[in-house]
């Protein structure tokens, strides 16, 4: 009977000891975490997730984009693709800038037409999200110009403006939609 009572009071006491150890090791974090000060409030404690590319991101890293890219920040429209959004944008690729007349482009590029070049670049993006399965045959897509783009659909394939549609890349902002042509806005 002494030895079992024994071995109770040992297995008791080592317990006891135990979460009192357990105790102390809180205590001392808490005592630590409470001492260290908070460097850290409003925005800076926000993360983004920089796994998903913007729709600027995206085009960036397209060597079929390089002439589209050329203008956006040539007309300062950078912080517009790299926004919460949501936006889509219609891409045109080089070919479909090498498809303008000669000399368009460089005319556009000049100070003093960066406008009309900006009002191009605009007629390319849509206010919203659409993805291909919302682009419906017959559709008139309003573009952040206010002019409208229209949506021609036949089983899989989509045109938009005549165009058709090479690709879609989902953005964290929006969509892109790679078009091979350059939309071209009724002069105002």
């Amino acid at each position: 009977m002494n030895r079992k009572n024994h071995f109770f009071a040992i297995a008791g006491l080592s317990l006891l000891l135990l979460s009192c150890q357990q105790n102390a090791s809180t205590n001392q974090n808490s005592e630590t975490a409470a001492q260290q000060p908070n460097t850290t409030k409003g925005q800076s404690m926000v993360s983004d997730d920089v796994s998903a590319k913007n729709i600027l991101q995206v085009a960036m890293g397209s060597a079929a984009h390089t002439t589209l890219v050329a203008g956006v920040k040539a007309t300062g429209l950078e912080d517009v693709l790299s926004n919460n959004g949501p936006l889509t944008v219609f891409a045109p690729t080089n070919a479909a800038f090498d498809k303008l007349p000669a000399g368009t482009l460089e005319n556009l590029l000049k100070p003093e037409n960066l406008p009309s070049l900006k009002r191009i670049i605009t007629f390319h993006a849509a206010p919203g999200t659409y993805k291909g399965d919302l682009l419906k045959n017959g559709m008139k897509l309003f573009m952040a110009t206010g002019d409208y783009v229209t949506v021609e659909r036949e089983g899989d394939v989509i045109k938009v403006n005549g165009s058709p549609i090479l690709a879609t890349i989902v953005a964290s902002n929006g969509v892109i939609h790679v078009v091979d042509d350059v939309f071209l806005p009724k002069e105002q």
